[in-house]
């Protein structure tokens, strides 16, 4: 039996994952042509990487079918429910820093905290006969932050693309996402919400617990802990 290592496919991700496991012995590598995904290791015996995007991760930990990942702890907490019932961090890498945060326009000079945007989207639905929308790719976080905070009056709107430029473009009123340096925000005239980020995430190392573990498989991922100088 092999343990597979699911590690992202591409981008400064994939790159920053390689060099972490080579800095403790572990040498990852991608195989072949760009776009057929396919890698090797080097350094220990009995594991196959398998490149995967980011936000497939998560899934193929709780399906069983990788034994290891590599992803931002944002997409496991959002993708799985009940996520500790499936995966178990190993390590966080300490890299892909960025944190999920709530952000309005800069032109709503009287909301700076979660109780004014409450009151802001109270107000918004009474005079537009609608919910105020947040736009955002963090449906199960946002949600579950916002009901513990109070926040009643929004919908969430589904953005895949760049969340920024929804308010802009008038399909919603305000973005939750996730922002390493601000930048992108405030060129789209955006302010952050003065309240703790909704998660602050970075690339961590999951086990899955659904994964087929043999004795064999146990035996390699103490091997490959001892490496990378995890404890039990």
């Amino acid at each position: 039996m092999i343990v597979k290592l699911g590690v992202p496919s591409k981008g400064r991700l994939m790159e920053k994952t390689f060099e972490w496991f080579a800095e403790r012995g572990v040498i990852l590598s991608r195989t072949g042509a760009e776009r057929e995904y396919s890698g090797a290791v080097d350094g220990i015996d009995g594991v196959e990487l398998v490149l995967l995007s980011a936000s497939e991760i998560p899934r193929e930990l709780a399906a069983g079918r990788i034994h290891l990942g590599v992803t931002g702890s944002d997409l496991v907490r959002d993708k799985l429910a009940n996520w500790d019932s499936k995966v178990i961090e190993l390590a966080p890498m300490g890299f892909g820093h960025a944190d999920l945060i709530i952000a309005v326009p800069k032109a709503w000079v009287d909301v700076d905290t979660l109780d004014d945007l409450d009151a802001a989207a109270a107000a918004f639905r009474a005079r537009h006969g609608f919910r105020l929308r947040i736009a955002t790719k963090y449906h199960h976080l946002v949600r579950e932050f916002l009901k513990a905070n109070g926040v009643a009056d929004y919908q969430l709107v589904d953005s895949q693309g760049a969340t920024e430029g929804t308010v802009k473009n008038l399909t919603a009123e305000a973005v939750a996402d996730i922002t390493s340096t601000g930048d992108t925000l405030r060129a789209n005239h955006l302010k952050v919400l003065s309240c703790d980020p909704i998660h602050r995430s970075q690339a961590t190392l999951f086990k899955s617990r659904t994964a087929h573990w043999t004795d064999e498989t146990r035996a390699t991922l103490v091997t490959l802990k001892e490496m990378l100088g995890l404890g039990d």
